[in-house]
């Protein structure tokens, strides 16, 4: 009657070995960084791993400020966000890190009134609105832009970022080009002083606040405004031109970038009658010398694969993807990245 039982518990054994090898051969790449990117690098995690299932990517999606922070202090794989790091920063690294940009979309303005009415802003408005300076809906200047809408006396609430966010960069890197006010009192970066509103954590806060509160006017990236079915503003562009934030507006404003040898680039207030203006790249931020030979090949494949085939995911997520020949300058860098 033994016997049985020893054939019982040498094949649990077998069992238990087989699934902890398994586990074990499943390497963790862990990252963390942006909002802006987050629907679609999800998209590309549980892709990929149909294309490696070896590989398990964790990312913490909490605010291109915290994926710099993260970054700088090794315990992320790579980070990710939607403001490129600036050379201050950079100079506090334990080694040289490079930006692979993966994306780019746009930051919409969107807003919680009574039947929605189709909004158009300027560079004007926006910027009065968001300095505390324009604060009722039916205010003469908001009025003029247009006429035919039914804007209510009633108070604008202004919704803004409360963590360090490339959403916010991408924003205040338009205001500060558009508004010499702003960029005076206020500036650029991944976290200001905001003159007035509440604050909303990740594109997901803002997107929540701006739903739950009349009045408000809030800036999210274009998928979390479609997401939850949220109206968004027509913004004029430095051509004149009121723009729809749009996968196409979005890639008209990238054709004109300057993208310099780093990937560090801007193209907020882009030229060209076609582009939206408050339109912003996301980088990768990975170190060129990685620590762990074995992580570091598995993340390479992954950045190849990134390039090749996941830009093709793009479109379908509200985002645009790069252009075919920075795609081939970044799959270049990539390949510098050394074990």
């Amino acid at each position: 009657m033994k016997c049985p039982k020893l054939a019982h518990k040498i094949l649990a054994t077998v069992l238990l070995a087989g699934v902890t090898a398994t586990a074990s051969a499943q390497m963790m790449i862990n990252g963390a960084g942006a909002t802006f990117p987050y629907p679609i690098y999800s998209k590309w995690f549980d892709e990929y791993a149909k294309v490696d299932p070896s590989v398990r990517f964790n990312y913490q999606s909490i605010g291109s400020g915290g994926g710099q922070k993260q970054i700088l202090a090794q315990t992320v794989d790579f980070g990710a966000s939607d403001g490129p790091m600036t050379d201050d920063n950079l100079t506090k690294a334990p080694g040289k890190i490079l930006h692979i940009p993966t994306v780019a979309g746009a930051v919409v303005l969107t807003y919680n009134l009574p039947g929605n009415p189709a909004l158009k802003l300027d560079a004007d408005t926006i910027a009065g609105i968001f300095l505390g300076q324009i604060k009722k809906w039916n205010d003469p200047k908001l009025a003029a832009l247009n006429s035919g809408a039914n804007l209510p006396d009633q108070e604008i609430v202004v919704v803004h970022r409360s963590d360090g966010s490339g959403t916010t960069f991408i924003f205040t890197d338009y205001l500060s080009k558009v508004s010499s006010e702003w960029k005076e009192k206020v500036g650029n970066n991944t976290s200001v002083n905001w003159p007035a509103g509440i604050g909303g954590k990740g594109n997901e806060g803002v997107s929540g606040q701006v739903k739950q509160t009349p009045g408000a006017i809030g800036y999210v990236e274009l998928i979390y405004a479609t997401q939850n079915k949220m109206p968004y503003a027509e913004v004029k562009n430095s051509a004149g031109q009121f723009v729809k934030p749009t996968i196409d507006s979005v890639t008209a404003a990238i054709a004109t970038a300057n993208i310099p040898d780093d990937f560090r680039f801007s193209m907020t207030n882009a030229p060209g009658k076609d582009a939206y203006p408050i339109s912003g790249a996301t980088w990768l931020l990975v170190y060129e010398q990685q620590k762990d030979a074995t992580k570091g090949k598995k993340l390479v494949e992954f950045l190849k694969w990134a390039m090749k085939d996941g830009e093709k995911m793009a479109k379908d997520l509200d985002y645009a993807s790069l252009p075919e020949s920075v795609q081939q300058r970044v799959l270049k860098r990539i390949a510098e990245i050394k074990m």
